[in-house]
């Protein structure tokens, strides 16, 4: 979506400061021997007491509240039973909706003792993302977050996996633009003032090749490599764009 008020831009606020709380109680309660059901618990009891739902849920069914992908799990993890170990890789998406309005952010957390490779691709997701928002200002084009992104996973010595890509959001959980996490010459779409989307650099440590899993939701690295995933739902502007799921 655009935003066209500023009783928009407050709606979005709010939803986007629902999923930030939701995110910061979520990964602090990552450690050894909390499930991911659990970790899903902590959202439903947050969107309960803040009066939000769940996008994937309401718009997809998605057999979670949260997506939750450990290791080589990339995205759209099924929250259930799988116990968190010590070095364990957890990516934490959160997706809501409250008042007809939607925002999305993710992070990644490494459970200690973690390995320096696992802190690395977190790192290095985490720095992408800050490079990209550097390149989101109107007028510039979508794919100037995509170079930016490219650009800081290779200098880390990751790779991005090209077919996950960021969005634009606000009304639904997925609208248009696409914003890929990779330079594309021929897209020549133009960042506009008042657009809201996601920068979703989607990252690993191994090969660029992925496929979803037997139970239709789960995304995997083919090569069994480490991912990481790092996002947050911001607005463009013609200066600095305004990061809505900011803590």
């Amino acid at each position: 979506m655009s935003i066209h008020s500023a009783e928009e831009l407050a709606h979005l606020r709010a939803i986007g400061s629902i999923v930030a709380q939701t995110l910061q109680k979520m990964a602090a309660a990552v450690r050894p021997g909390v499930t991911t059901g659990e970790l899903d618990e902590v959202a439903r009891r947050e969107f309960d007491r803040q009066g939000a739902e769940s996008s994937p849920v309401a718009v997809y069914n998605f057999p979670g509240i949260t997506c939750i992908s450990v290791n080589s799990q990339v995205v759209h993890g099924i929250p259930g039973p799988t116990t968190l170990r010590p070095g364990d890789l957890v990516k934490l998406d959160v997706t809501a909706q409250k008042d007809g309005y939607v925002a999305d952010a993710a992070v990644t957390v490494a459970v200690e003792p973690a390995t320096m490779t696992s802190k690395r691709l977190a790192a290095c997701a985490q720095s992408a993302f800050q490079k990209a928002l550097r390149a989101a200002r109107a007028g510039n084009r979508v794919s100037a977050i995509g170079r930016a992104v490219e650009r800081e996973v290779k200098d880390c010595g990751f790779e991005v996996l090209r077919q996950w890509c960021g969005h634009g959001v606000g009304r639904s959980i997925h609208e248009a633009p696409t914003v890929p996490n990779y330079y594309d010459p021929h897209d020549r779409e133009v960042l506009t003032e008042g657009l809201v989307i996601t920068i979703e650099p989607i990252i690993t440590a191994g090969r660029d090749t992925s496929y979803v899993t037997e139970d239709g939701w789960t995304v995997v690295t083919g090569d069994g490599a480490l991912a990481a995933h790092h996002e947050h739902t911001i607005v463009i502007t013609k200066g600095e764009p305004i990061v809505l799921t900011a803590a």
